[in-house]
């Protein structure tokens, strides 16, 4: 079996650690100490948070979309296969590395779909531009930390609490989509979706689509 090969390393901003990107023949992985949070062989459930999301906004007119998180650009990707060439997309991804991996060492992996022209990549805090927009979206996939329960930020818990999923709906416009992936299922949190006014649909799915893998959730949660 081949070695893995450590080819950089990037800081999370506030204290949230260190990323590592290594590589294994074609494969890559991205590390947070001893936790592995991406890989690229397992993309089923990123795939469907995009798909599951764009086809409930599908007869939009210039739809927005808002992703936090690029990762390993499963997301992405997936999205602008489902929507049509007037939609745009904002990516809000917080470490710089992560979209100099995409252009680099991963370029293969994204398909170039950094440079598809309706593709907007924002370097910052996805939490802060969702507060600072008021229904400016028809969806935000939030493919952030490890869902509710994060690893990497304790700053990026307030993606999820009341107030962030208050914001959030300020942010879609009328019958717009929050979906969020999550490795493991949270009751708690889909009684705050509820309590703050989104009509909410939990779907279990497989790390690795079809073939299988582990089980993560998304909600997809429409603005009332």
């Amino acid at each position: 079996m081949l070695p893995w090969i450590q080819l950089d390393r990037a800081t999370i901003p506030g204290d949230g650690g260190e990323l590592r990107l290594k590589q294994r023949g074609s494969e890559f992985s991205i590390m947070l100490g001893s936790t592995e949070l991406m890989n690229s062989r397992l993309s089923g459930s990123e795939e469907a948070l995009a798909t599951l999301c764009c086809e409930r906004i599908a007869r939009r007119k210039n739809a927005s979309i808002l992703i936090g998180g690029l990762g390993m650009g499963f997301t992405l990707r997936a999205a602008l296969g489902g929507l049509p060439d007037d939609a745009r997309v904002t990516v809000a991804e917080l470490v710089p590395a992560v979209v100099d991996w995409a252009r680099g060492p991963m370029s293969d992996l994204h398909e170039g779909t950094l440079d598809d022209p309706r593709v907007d990549i924002n370097i910052g805090d996805v939490g802060a531009l969702i507060r600072s927009q008021k229904a400016a979206y028809d969806a935000i996939l939030l493919d952030v930390d490890n869902g509710p329960d994060g690893l990497t930020r304790a700053s990026n818990d307030s993606l999820y609490d009341r107030s962030g999923l208050r914001a959030a709906k300020v942010a879609l416009r009328a019958n717009g989509v929050l979906a969020v992936w999550s490795s493991a299922p949270d009751s708690a949190f889909t009684r705050r979706l509820r309590e703050v006014g989104f009509a909410t649909d939990e779907v279990n799915v497989r790390a690795n689509g079809k073939r299988g893998g582990a089980r993560h959730v998304l909600w997809m949660a429409t603005k009332r």
